[in-house]
């Protein structure tokens, strides 16, 4: 009898998934792990600062009650991110992350379907100080997708935070970046 394993980073992106499930959001559920040297080190949700009120507990959510579009006014939401309660956890722990892979997913509590997971500008930038070598985002497909942490460090370092290729909430526009960047050296 042959037995098919996942891969390490299914495995991995499967616990995140399961992590997800604590979300106190209505909009989204995310689950994040921290693994270094194939250890998981800390894990983080989407919720309310500890020993506040969160979404659930109020009934509702408030940028949705505000009308505030999804990918906007962050600091007007009542939780932290999964990644940032990951980095926070950590820190409550000591444990340092650096070169550790961060496992982030997604998923639409409506639906029940997996999307496209990737961090909001706030949340890359934590990741980026942080000293975290990779991050691997679940897709709507059932995959994963392997960033280097690095390559957005140097992006943004000859760029700006403004031409970031890979956003939250937005598909990658191959043609639109070619034209930006051929505009750009003119």
């Amino acid at each position: 009898m042959k037995i098919k394993r996942p891969s390490k980073d299914l495995y991995y992106m499967g616990i995140a998934q399961e992590v997800a499930r604590r979300s106190t959001c209505y909009r989204r559920f995310f689950g994040t792990i921290v693994v270094k040297d194939d250890q998981i080190i800390s894990t983080g949700y989407v919720g309310a600062p500890r020993k506040t009120k969160d979404c659930l507990e109020h009934g509702n959510c408030l940028r949705d009650k505000l009308n505030i579009p999804h990918g906007q006014r962050y600091e007007i939401c009542r939780s932290v991110h999964s990644e940032q309660n990951a980095i926070i956890n950590s820190a409550r722990a000591g444990v340092s992350l650096l070169d550790a892979t961060v496992y982030l997913y997604g998923e639409d509590p409506k639906t029940g379907k997996a999307i496209e997971a990737f961090p909001c500008f706030i949340c890359k930038k934590m990741i980026i100080n942080s000293g975290v070598a990779t991050v691997i985002c679940s897709t709507d497909k059932g995959k994963v997708k392997k960033y280097k942490v690095s390559t957005w460090a140097n992006e943004w370092h000859k760029n700006d935070i403004i031409d970031d290729k890979t956003q939250y909430g937005k598909k990658e526009n191959k043609k639109a970046t070619k034209r930006k960047t051929k505009k750009r050296k003119k």
